[in-house]
């Protein structure tokens, strides 16, 4: 069991978060199993122990090294005020801004110890989080011109989730469904066991009336019967700009379309003038690189 237990961060902190979509307790929770991570249960920087006394206080920059956009501000934050003292986090940056290299973003003063020990954690959170908005944004910016919305896919960093999705929100895509519980999504191997693309459909419709229910097919025949047993989602795996503009055409506005099956960049606007609604795009999570973030003392 932690040392220090998962205290709320008050008012404000915990608007932050909710403004994000973030649950306040959850992300509590879970920056201390982060913290116990780098610094075991015990809570212990040996380093900076046997540096500096239990009084001594310093302020750090939170400074962008890198261009990009900012996401998870607030996490950072969490962090350092899951810390023991007092510490002072003071936001410099817009959430969801676009962030140059050497632009401060937050100031933070507090105990020595405590500001060393949670600059990892704090810095991996936040570095991961700006690194998907940025990929993300990119995205959204090609697709500007278009009706079309880039979206997550469950392709994420275990423990991550919450937070990457949120960055991807944060960088003007959407999250498709945030697990296998809130969404249900007919593949290949349910349609194969239940014997059909409508049998599979019926059965998940019977045990589940209130669930919104996708369709991944792989032809206009595939979506037309998927389309005629019910379904208003259908995900298009691995077609070419030309399939899926059949698809879209014979579909027309009976069902809202994605388009997947590693997507690129590059791709992204012969995709978009198919008229699809929607691209999904595993890299966003799984392949974004970080933003280089540090923490500087000042003087």
């Amino acid at each position: 069991m932690s040392r220090f237990a998962a205290v709320p961060g008050g008012a404000g902190l915990d608007e932050r978060l909710l403004a994000l979509r973030l649950d306040p307790e959850d992300v509590y929770v879970a920056v201390q199993d982060y913290l116990d991570e780098d610094l075991s249960h015990a809570r212990r920087d040996v380093t900076s122990e046997s540096i500096f006394d239990p009084g001594h206080k310093s302020t750090v920059a939170v400074t962008a090294r890198a261009d990009g956009l900012l996401a998870g501000l607030p996490v950072a934050h969490a962090v350092f005020h899951a810390m023991p003292g007092e510490i002072e986090f003071a936001y410099l940056a817009k959430e969801g801004a676009r962030i140059r290299a050497g632009q401060v973003l937050a100031r933070v003063s507090g105990p020595t110890r405590s500001l060393l020990a949670a600059e990892r954690t704090a810095l991996n959170l936040l570095c991961r989080m700006c690194g998907v908005a940025t990929h993300t944004r990119r995205f959204a910016d090609v697709l500007a011109d278009w009706h079309t919305t880039v979206l997550d896919t469950r392709k994420t960093t275990p423990g991550l989730r919450a937070f990457e999705k949120y960055a991807v929100r944060a960088g003007g895509g959407d999250n498709k469904r945030m697990g296998l519980y809130d969404v249900a999504m007919i593949k290949d191997n349910h349609k194969e066991a239940a014997g059909s693309i409508t049998e599979a459909f019926n059965a998940v419709r019977s045990a589940e009336p209130e669930i919104d229910i996708q369709v991944e097919v792989e032809t206009i025949d595939e979506a037309l019967e998927a389309v005629a047993a019910g379904a208003l989602f259908l995900l298009c795996d691995n077609m070419s700009p030309k399939e899926l503009g059949e698809v879209v055409e014979a579909v027309g506005d009976r069902a809202e379309l994605e388009a997947t099956g590693r997507i690129t960049i590059d791709m992204a606007v012969d995709y978009a003038a198919t008229g699809v609604d929607y691209l999904s795009v595993g890299a966003l999570t799984h392949s974004s690189p970080i933003l280089d973030i540090g923490l500087d003392f000042e003087e």
